[in-house]
């Protein structure tokens, strides 16, 4: 949330933008911790109608997705960002702790948790490298 310890974009970073959708305060502070040092702006969604209408205002470079929300789950969150024609080519990053959901997401990467900050360090490095330069103004 926008204004939180851990909301808003961070000062000192100058990168992407990604939002993080996570209703876990834990695994929320080890994104956000990862992904600032990384050297990324972070937004951060509580739940999933919040991180869809901040993925609208932020336009960010990637999303990473928990599977488990207390509003919709994170299906239901990929179903509308896909639906989006704003949203086709968005990385999205899904994270459970439930390992068989891998099988499941044909359109973003997925991480089990619990995963290493290295891994999703990488991950998320990989996934912004892997989207097309946006063309010259």
């Amino acid at each position: 949330m926008a204004g939180s310890a851990l909301g808003g974009s961070h000062p000192s970073a100058q990168g992407p933008a990604v939002v993080v959708i996570e209703d876990d305060a834990d695994i929320r502070a080890l994104i956000h911790s990862v992904l600032v040092r990384g050297g990324l702006q972070v937004h951060i969604a509580r739940c999933g109608l919040e991180g869809l209408a901040l993925v609208a205002t932020v336009r960010p470079a990637l999303v990473t997705l928990d599977v488990g929300l207390p509003d919709i789950d994170g299906y239901e969150v990929l179903r509308r960002l896909r639906a989006d024609p704003r949203n086709g080519d968005l990385p999205v990053l899904l994270l459970s702790a439930r390992s068989q959901e891998e099988e499941l997401t044909e359109t973003c990467a997925f991480l089990a948790k619990p995963f290493r900050a290295r891994e999703l360090r990488a991950t998320v490095a990989g996934l912004i490298a892997a989207q097309p330069s946006p063309p010259a103004a």
